[in-house]
């Protein structure tokens, strides 16, 4: 009989003692390395008049764009690569049709750990459009002031990111090469753009770059994107900072239809020496993409996008 005890005791703290383990046994890694998260939108806008004594044109307006982030992060590394395209038009009666959004914005920048939300960081941008610009709107028989790749800035450097959450990142670049291409030939003269000579098609400058990307949520399902950057030329005039800030509100209604409010602040000596300023309303369809969304200690603020 004591033998029949000692074996069902033996059986039972088996059982238990398997059971406890099976309770204790760890999560299975949900962690993913890429998150990437994107806002595919198209806004339009519409007037019609007839017999108003108050006066106005019958008009219609497109505005188009994508805004995406792709990022791998895992360990130590740190890979941020972010899409933004924009291009929008305005068509009046009696006017024609104008630009009102024109956009190319590339850029990647790759980082490694060594101190606790720091990274020893490299990385490069493209920032262009799509299509020439005119001084009266975008009225070809105008004098052209731009066009794709006219300008086109792309910088190259190395230096620090500070990431403590997705909602802030900052970088700083002390080595920064920055070209400057004007690759339409009505453009290429001296003074446009910086260019030193009739003909040149590009100028090279040497610098700091700083950039800073920060996310607020005002409240539910309305969102303020904030991005600024400065950059001084070693080489010339380091005084002369290039300076630009970017805001986007983001006011969602439901799950496809959003309304968008952009405003765009640029000063930079090369291009006109007065302060640039370019502001957009518009409400339309958005859908957002978020595949992939992280759930470490460093994607503790996702909310905002949600």
């Amino acid at each position: 009989m004591k033998k029949h005890l000692l074996f069902l005791s033996l059986s039972f703290g088996v059982g238990v003692f398997a059971q406890e383990a099976r309770t204790e046994a760890p999560a299975p890694d949900t962690i993913r390395a890429w998150s990437i998260q994107g806002q595919n939108t198209l806004m339009l806008n519409q007037a019609a008049f007839s017999n108003w004594v108050g006066g106005g044109a019958n008009n219609v307006g497109w505005l188009a764009g994508v805004n995406y982030n792709l990022t791998y992060e895992k360990g130590k590394d740190l890979w941020e690569n972010i899409i933004i395209l924009g291009y929008g038009q305005n068509n009046t009666k009696g006017i024609g049709t104008r630009k009102t959004q024109d956009v190319i914005n590339l850029s990647t920048n790759y980082g490694r750990e060594f101190a606790r939300n720091w990274y020893l960081s490299a990385g490069a941008s493209l920032q262009t459009q799509f299509a020439a610009g005119y001084e009266d709107g975008n009225n070809p028989e105008a004098a052209k002031i731009s066009n794709f790749m006219a300008p086109g800035y792309v910088n190259v450097g190395a230096g620090v990111t500070y990431r403590p959450n997705d909602n802030f990142t900052m970088t700083l670049r002390p080595a920064n090469a920055r070209w400057t291409f004007v690759l339409d030939k009505d453009l290429q003269y001296a003074g446009t753009y910086g260019l030193k000579h009739d003909g040149d098609s590009s100028l090279f400058q040497f610098g700091f770059l700083g950039t800073a990307i920060y996310k607020v949520k005002i409240m539910e399902n309305i969102n303020l994107t904030n991005t600024a950057s400065v950059f001084s030329n070693y080489l010339d005039h380091p005084e002369r900072l290039v300076l630009s800030y970017s805001g986007i509100l983001n006011m969602k209604i439901n799950k496809y239809i959003s309304s968008n409010i952009t405003l765009d602040l640029l000063y930079d000596h090369n291009q006109i020496k007065r302060t640039q300023l370019k502001q957009t309303l518009g409400v339309g369809f958005a859908y957002n993409f978020d595949n992939g969304v992280k759930r470490s200690d460093k994607k503790d603020n996702q909310s905002w996008l949600k």
